[in-house]
């Protein structure tokens, strides 16, 4: 079984923010499969299906993003999910808007759901996809900017960015991840 996160924050006013593309794009995957989130356990918010011949699991951690690792850990124990069957999908201040970047393991780069994750798993080692959300042009604080909405100028962008992400995921259903990193990084 594979397991997909997005992450972000539960909660209407958070729901068009940078930091919440990774739900946006688990509610891409529930929608082109026709899906709900209706389960609702291990604090957070998931769905249980086959895709593509591969039974995974889309969560969203209703945690709050700083505590993302207390949702995903105790689903992957109690579905017995192996670190190198779970990809995690988040917001990155390092890239611009609209790329996307997949990665097979590193270290949390600031984010603090990323660092929340490695620490409750116990390792790095796992898969992810980083949407850009791009750097403020202006001072502004960083959180103040994660947790604002995108302007309208960037909407096609993003939801360009939504969209491949939520193709890669599909792609990782059917291919090994090298292969799908090579096909969306390039």
């Amino acid at each position: 079984m594979k397991c997909i996160v997005g992450l972000g924050n539960p909660g209407r006013k958070y729901q068009s923010t940078r930091h919440n593309i990774g739900f946006m794009v688990i509610d891409e995957l529930l929608s082109r499969h026709n899906l709900q989130l209706n389960k609702t356990k291990f604090k957070g918010n998931y769905a249980m299906d086959t895709i593509q011949g591969e039974k995974v699991i889309l969560l969203e951690p209703q945690t709050y993003m700083n505590l993302s690792g207390e949702s995903l850990r105790p689903l992957m124990d109690y579905f017995n999910i192996d670190t190198e069957d779970v990809l995690v999908i988040y917001d990155d201040l390092d890239l611009p808007t609209g790329k996307i970047r997949l990665r097979q393991k590193g270290g949390h780069g600031g984010h603090n759901g990323i660092r929340s994750i490695i620490d409750h798993v116990g390792t790095k080692d796992f898969k992810r996809v980083r949407i850009g959300v791009g750097r403020p042009t202006t001072p502004i604080p960083v959180v103040d900017y994660v947790l604002g909405s995108f302007p309208k100028e960037e909407h096609n962008l993003v939801n360009e960015s939504i969209q491949k992400a939520a193709d890669a995921c599909e792609r990782w259903l059917e291919k090994p991840f090298i292969d799908v990193m090579n096909e969306f990084n390039s």
